[in-house]
């Protein structure tokens, strides 16, 4: 069996969870949207599903896939919903729904309805993606109120730059969601991973009425550049690992992989690694790219192949065919590996595939 596969540590996972609720010191919901970051939305639900105050997903399909195994717990549609006939599936399981577009609140007033839903009305702070202005947010949430479909509403708008640690742009959204939520005395949720971890002077711990949405800090990995105190708190969730499958020795001079990118600077060991951009490792990681090879680092050399990608085994004479390499994981951080690619962990996670999944607490 091909040795590749990616290791899910729900223990570490839990602990990433309990470390927003000490953070933030309000209810937390768990945003497992993209299968959880590709680390398998279920079997995540289910290891946080004890202490968890709800999930967020993205759509009415990632919460169905939820509640038909079993998942009970709260459940928020944090695109809120696409057609109108989803909206009898969204009572009929009880989901929580954003509302960010005046066709959904279009839709939700002429829609018959058997029960109220539970809405989450988006503001549009600063993002610009979605979510209603703020000259007319006020106006969208007196019209949800009064359209009786609204068991709760809670006031929500998310940060576009709160991972950069010296941006006003935080600051400036939080008081723009103020402004336009002055006198409201309902829910309300702002803070994602970066906000929570990054932006505790701006936030009141433990606001009554707060929720919390962290993402990519529940699997381990920082949004954040540099270092971070907090974020060097969390546990990394993934390893993604596979072995050594041949070993070539190679003269002074010699090309390596497609389109001889790395060429030995001197008598190279090569070793060859079952993992290439069909399971998720990034084709464009470049020559350097760290990793670990029996716990020792190790460097990434030559172009990413669609199943195999090759390493510098020179320095490491005992490493040979069957060596353990991590691709990321405890020793080499997903972010690391992230910033060498000119990517993020969150796409690094999202792409994988094909390996074999193995979940352990």
């Amino acid at each position: 069996m091909r040795p590749a596969r990616a290791l899910i540590d729900l223990a570490s996972l839990r602990h990433n969870y309990r470390l927003a609720r000490e953070l933030g010191g309000a209810r937390v919901l768990a945003v497992v949207k993209a299968d959880a970051y590709g680390h398998g939305a279920l079997r995540c639900a289910q290891a946080l599903e004890g202490e968890t105050d709800g999930f967020a997903v993205a759509c009415i399909e990632e919460a169905l896939e939820l509640r038909e195994a079993g998942i009970r717990a709260p459940i928020l549609l944090l695109e809120g919903f696409f057609e109108a006939d989803e909206l009898e599936p969204i009572q009929r399981h009880d989901l929580w729904c954003v509302v960010h577009s005046p066709w959904q609140l279009e839709t939700i007033e002429r829609t018959p309805l058997r029960r109220p839903l539970t809405c989450w009305l988006k503001l549009d702070s600063g993002m610009h993606r979605v979510g209603f202005a703020p000259a007319d947010y006020r106006a969208a949430h007196a019209r949800l109120a009064a359209s009786g479909k609204a068991a709760k509403i809670v006031a929500m708008s998310h940060f576009a730059r709160a991972d950069e640690l010296d941006s006003p742009r935080v600051a400036e959204q939080l008081a723009q969601f103020a402004a336009a939520t002055e006198g409201f005395d309902g829910e309300f949720s702002l803070r994602n991973s970066p906000a929570l971890l990054g932006w505790p002077q701006l936030f009141r711990r433990g606001h009554e009425g707060e929720w919390l949405r962290p993402g990519i800090m529940l699997y381990g990995a920082t949004p954040f550049e540099h270092y971070q105190a907090q974020a060097a708190r969390l546990r990394p969730v993934m390893t993604l690992e596979s072995k050594i499958i041949s070993v070539r020795e190679l003269p002074a001079g010699e090309p390596v992989g497609y389109g001889a990118r790395f060429v030995s600077p001197r008598p190279t060991r090569v070793g060859v690694v079952a993992m290439g951009y069909a399971d998720g490792y990034p084709r464009h990681a470049p020559d350097g790219t760290p990793l670990a090879v029996d716990g020792q680092p190790a460097r990434l050399i030559g172009r990413v192949s669609m199943d195999m990608l090759t390493v510098d085994l020179t320095d490491l004479p005992r490493a040979g065919l069957g060596s353990r390499v991590e691709l990321w994981g405890a020793q080499v951080p997903a972010a690391e590996v992230a910033a060498a690619a000119g990517t993020i962990a969150y796409q690094l996670f999202c792409n994988v595939r094909r390996v074999a999944r193995v979940w352990h607490d």
